[in-house]
């Protein structure tokens, strides 16, 4: 390429890899890691119950260290990055929550839907602005509905005063020629930028993420090692280091991004993100990736094969937040089994 294009790299290791732990990452483990993305230069940070701000229950997880603990700890060891945050409206009030946030130093604030719910976004995204943050619409379990309809979403996200729409493959089940379409036609739609937060799922984390950059898309997300809900997400100092061979900039130091990472395969993970059979089965469903461990326990409780629940999740249309689904179709399908149907 003639003219380097800068990619903006938003790193949910602390938020979305909250989920490989049950919400239970601690205060210094928090330390450690935001001094490490700091020193790599990562440009975002971002922090919390892997749910976003607020989500902390019984419903979706407790988490062990709460929002303030959380995002105080991240800014003390954020000299140069920016931190940022996940914001579901529903979870998060902005009375309670996002005020408080804005004043332990949230930098960026990136307000969440369903894909089909953009509508919800419009109080927490004009609040943003209002107060001066950065402010991303996110399109959650973008793979449920079409590229129109998808860009009829973003456009509100954009009307409500977002600066850039980034799209999730929550479930891990885009390919590559899902994510090019998808992206393509944003481009063509907005005036924003647009961004890419992808699971791996079927194994196209780091080859989604490339497509979308080269379609047009100008953020990524990206995990150390990947650490993230069911198999994991774009593994970050893999996506680096594929985007600075193709000369993409990132701003990122590539040797302290891979000792960011080893220091969070040693300080973070319990195990590796890795695809299992239950992870391709989730893909393949179209299912959230974080719903692995529910099913899993719940399928051990019930005598059920969690392929049969993924699936019947995915035929169901079940999206994050509706959790307390899942023990309503496990005990359905024992119900069936149990009758020989």
């Amino acid at each position: 390429m003639s003219k380097a294009v800068n990619v903006l790299i938003s790193d949910p290791t602390l938020r979305d890899g909250n989920h490989a732990v049950s919400h239970q990452l601690t205060r210094e483990q928090i330390a450690t890691y935001c001094r490490a993305a700091d020193k790599a230069g990562i440009p975002i940070v971002e922090v919390g119950h892997g749910n976003g701000l607020g989500a902390s229950s019984l419903q979706v997880g407790l988490a062990r260290t709460d929002d303030e603990t959380a995002l105080r700890t991240a800014r003390e060891n954020l000299p140069n990055s920016k931190l940022g945050i996940h914001v579901i409206p529903g979870f998060a009030t902005i009375e309670r929550d996002l005020k408080r946030a804005m004043d332990y130093g949230v930098d960026v604030v990136r307000v969440a839907s369903h894909c089909t719910e953009a509508d919800l976004t419009e109080r927490h995204i004009r609040f943003c602005r209002a107060n001066g943050k950065t402010v991303f619409g996110v399109l959650m379990m973008s793979h449920m509905i079409g590229k129109d309809m998808l860009a009829e979403e973003a456009r509100k996200m954009e009307n409500y005063g977002a600066e850039a729409v980034v799209i999730m493959d929550s479930a891990g089940n885009y390919l590559p020629s899902d994510v090019k379409e998808r992206i393509d036609h944003l481009l063509e739609t907005l005036s924003i930028p647009v961004g890419f937060h992808a699971h791996n799922n079927l194994g196209m984390a780091v080859a989604n993420s490339i497509t979308a950059v080269e379609a047009g898309a100008t953020i990524l997300d990206g995990s150390a090692r990947g650490f993230g809900a069911g198999a994991g997400n774009t593994q970050l100092e893999v996506l680096v280091a594929v985007l600075h061979r193709m000369g993409f900039e990132t701003g990122i130091d590539l040797y302290r991004m891979l000792d960011a990472a080893d220091l969070a395969e040693g300080e973070l993970l319990k195990e590796h993100p890795r695809i299992s059979s239950i992870s391709v089965v989730s893909g393949l469903a179209g299912v959230f990736s974080g719903f692995s461990k529910h099913v899993q326990r719940l399928a051990q409780e019930f005598d059920l094969d969690p392929r049969d629940i993924f699936f019947e999740l995915g035929r169901r249309r079940i999206v994050a937040g509706q959790e307390d689904l899942i023990i309503e179709v496990s005990s359905e399908l024992a119900a069936q089994k149990k009758a020989g149907l």
